[in-house]
């Protein structure tokens, strides 16, 4: 993840600081347990100091979970002996189109992997995104999504190249269902998130084999739920390529896979076909690959959250600094009898720089604290292709070390900027004047 290294040295060079900062306290130049004192006595001020770090700190990290649960999806998608053909120029399977009486030839490549009963691990797909009216949608909320569907000419062979199977109970798609009505509905697999996301408009968990929803001029039936967590596919809809085609306006083959030996044969026979197959020309590259260039979307998240977390930083730290005047105006007096004990104006700057850091401690733990509990929860987005056009995707909030360590220096550094002023003021103070 891109936050990675900037957490690292973030931390560290915190860290640093603090242990400087505490080898001043036990060498007794600072007094600490007075301004521990303090904090307590003065709760209410602690606590509004402390509050602007929970807010900014605890956004941050649902924010970052959220981006960060969209870098695992596309990292736990793909396989590395896959390769996925695309048409020339093509860099979404969106905007791809392969007739399928010029890529037949792909199937017979040697370089193919076979399964048990020695058929070729050969997928061929056609990929649409399918604008659906939100069933029972709250008003002024999100009335629509663009659902992923996937035509698959072979589900079997299909789940075996993505290495997708079923849960139990499930069963794959042919072509059509009667309905108990007598009505005809389309056969489909769902991915796990899809399931579920779907699920909310019957007030459901999550939809199940011969659950129908309706897709498009048609009804569909649910035969069957994809093992598919941690991947894009998650967020899918997989049925027949014919019927797919046929409904949507595309009966060419978007993608072709190809499941080769390993991750060095996929990467040889991508660049194989890419540079020597003219029958037409295709685009190739390893699944992983493709994934890996969705994170381009990621990343624009990822800057969106560092702007929108640095504006209420700004916020949190003026609010820091107020409360930290106001904690020196009140505490004049004291500050007097620290001078006249024989405290130095350095070490009274230390003191109240080091309780401002103190509240961003707890305020910052207390902060990651509240967001982290949203891990594990599910969210729906609209995310971009690369290309251009939105699809819904369900991904799970991620938060690991990288955010818990960033979110406590974004703290620090808060503590930091929004101490360091009053402290100053505080070191100016004269001590008779102080005790007027």
């Amino acid at each position: 993840m891109p936050i990675s290294l900037f957490s690292i040295i973030l931390f560290g060079s915190l860290t640093l600081f603090l242990a400087l900062m505490a080898v001043l306290v036990f060498l007794g130049k600072v007094p600490l347990r007075y301004n521990l004192r303090n904090l307590v006595v003065r709760w209410p001020i602690t606590l509004l100091t402390g509050m602007a770090f929970i807010l900014v700190i605890g956004l941050m990290t649902v924010m970052l979970a959220f981006v960060n649960g969209l870098y695992q999806l596309t990292q736990g998608s793909g396989q590395p002996g896959n390769v996925m053909v695309l048409a020339d120029g093509a860099t979404d399977e969106l905007f791809s189109n392969l007739g399928a009486s010029d890529i037949t030839q792909l199937a017979s490549r040697d370089d193919i992997v076979r399964d048990e009963d020695g058929h070729k691990l050969v997928s061929w797909e056609t990929y649409v995104v399918v604008n659906q009216p939100i069933a029972n949608a709250v008003k002024g909320g999100r009335q629509r999504r663009f659902l992923q569907v996937r035509g698959m000419q072979d589900p079997v062979l299909s789940g075996r190249v993505h290495n997708l199977p079923l849960h139990e109970g499930g069963a794959w798609f042919s072509e059509v269902q009667e309905l108990p009505d007598g009505t005809q509905a389309i056969q489909a697999v769902l991915g796990e998130g899809m399931a579920r996301e779907m699920g909310k408009d019957r007030n459901k968990a999550s939809l199940e084999p011969n659950d129908v929803f309706d897709l498009g001029p048609r009804k569909w039936v649910v035969t069957g739920v994809l093992k598919s967590s941690g991947s894009t596919f998650d967020s899918e809809i997989w049925a027949k390529q014919s019927r797919v085609g046929e409904m949507f306006g595309k009966p060419a083959y978007t993608t072709v896979v190809l499941r080769s030996a390993d991750a060095g044969t996929a990467k040889t026979v991508a660049e194989d076909l890419t540079k020597n197959y003219k029958t037409p020309a295709v685009s190739a590259q390893t699944e992983k690959d493709y994934f890996e260039k969705l994170n381009n979307t990621n990343a624009q998240f990822l800057y969106s959250v560092i702007f929108i977390v640095i504006i209420m930083a700004i916020g949190g730290v003026f609010g820091v600094m107020n409360a930290m005047f106001a904690a020196v105006s009140q505490r004049t007096k004291d500050i007097g009898v620290l001078r006249i004990l024989g405290y130095t104006p350095l070490q009274v700057l230390m003191s109240f720089f080091l309780e401002s850091l103190l509240l961003a401690v707890l305020g910052g733990l207390l902060g990651i604290a509240i967001g982290s509990l949203c891990h594990g929860f599910t969210a729906s987005s609209i995310a971009g292709s690369g290309a251009g056009g939105g699809k819904s995707v369900v991904l799970k909030l991620v938060v690991d070390q990288y955010i818990l360590a960033t979110g406590l220096g974004f703290a620090l550094v808060m503590g930091a900027l929004g101490g360091l002023i009053p402290a100053l003021s505080a070191m100016r103070l004269k001590p008779l004047e102080s005790l007027r």
